[in-house]
């Protein structure tokens, strides 16, 4: 299923869609008293190794991928064999199965875990548990969960939430605080951060600070800063952009404040499996400006093995400001031990 996000879940000040947000908001009370009834039914399993969630409390868009591919970067650089896990959201096996670029596609396991395995060993299953315990048969020292935060049937050592940090144009990452559908929340702010270890704030490259409203939402949690860093420029000429991501319109300012010569911007779905029609029109309406398109690398990895070669991948990287506190973080869950935490810093902001 693809989800087109609508922009009025983000506004927190409610001048949008006033009505559909009431109409709409029995069925968030709804959704939250599921997933609070599920998360304390369930008895967390553990697997015999660490287990890192990265997870969000929003539908989307956080930018949890990309942290999680850094994690598991920052842990293999230590010498730790970490391998990642995930649900393979829009893929078609079930799991669990080590994910193989080479021969999955998207529409196999998802278009994250195929991101994730071009750097570390990486895994889906619908069975989380039993996905950390074939990567743990396989040599995992450290399971890093994708997208885990609302999934209570794994035992977690660390538990990190990554947060939109883009407060501009009256955007705010919880929006007014409902929960899906009348709001973006998977389940109430404080409710999420109760089980939380320690949090992300994820910022574009061209944003100089964290909002500091923002961050002391968090109170007590430990506090990092991480960024969006393209891993090159846009190339030169005119481009068409595309993107089926949860906030497509992130990927169109990110563009542009790189520098790209954007001459139009094409929005589709979270997910979106590109039809070959659909690729066709961009590629017309791309020729009339004589340009060329251009894409998320996460986009790219779904489009057909045929087109790949037409459309520029365009990946981005999330970097720490404070990489060696969260580096420290990290080595605590992963290497429990009376030293590992000690002089442990987050980076605070305001």
């Amino acid at each position: 299923m693809s989800l087109s996000t609508p922009r009025w879940w983000y506004d927190r000040e409610r001048r949008h869609a006033p009505v559909t947000r009431m109409l709409l908001r029995p069925a968030g009370w709804l959704w939250a008293a599921v997933t609070a009834r599920r998360i304390a039914r369930t008895t967390p399993e553990a697997v015999g190794v660490p287990v890192i969630s990265i997870g969000n409390l929003t539908v989307g868009g956080s930018g949890k991928t990309p942290v999680a591919r850094e994690v598991l970067r920052l842990l293999r650089a230590a010498g730790i064999e970490a391998q990642a896990l995930s649900r393979g959201y829009g893929g078609r096996l079930a799991g669990p199965v080590r994910v193989d670029p080479a021969v999955h596609s998207a529409a196999d396991v998802g278009d994250e875990p195929l991101m994730l395995a071009l750097d570390s060993p990486a895994w889906i299953a619908r069975d989380r548990v039993a996905g950390a315990r074939a990567a743990a048969a396989a040599g995992a020292e450290a399971v890093v969960l994708d997208d885990g935060h609302q999934n209570p049937a794994l035992a977690k050592t660390l538990s990190l939430i990554i947060v939109d940090g883009e407060t501009r144009d009256h955007e705010w990452p919880f929006g007014d605080g409902a929960v899906f559908p009348s709001g973006p929340m998977r389940e109430p702010l404080q409710a999420g951060l109760a089980r939380a270890d320690a949090v992300v704030i994820l910022l574009p490259a061209d944003m100089a600070a964290a909002d500091p409203e923002l961050v002391a939402t968090f109170g007590a949690l430990p506090v990092f800063i991480a960024r969006l860093q393209p891993a090159a420029a846009p190339p030169s000429g005119p481009l068409m952009g595309f993107a089926g991501i949860a906030k497509p319109w992130k990927v169109e300012r990110a563009l542009k404040a790189a520098g790209a010569d954007l001459v139009e911007f094409a929005a589709f779905p979270d997910h979106a499996a590109f039809r070959e029609a659909e690729l066709r029109a961009l590629t017309d309406r791309a020729a009339v400006f004589d340009a060329r398109l251009i894409t998320t690398e996460k986009d790219w990895s779904r489009l057909p093995p045929e087109w790949r070669e037409r459309v520029i991948s365009w990946p981005v990287t999330a970097v720490f400001d404070d990489e060696a506190g969260f580096t420290e973080l990290l080595a605590a869950a992963v290497i429990p031990s009376p030293l590992a935490g000690e002089g442990m810093t987050a980076q605070r902001v305001g």
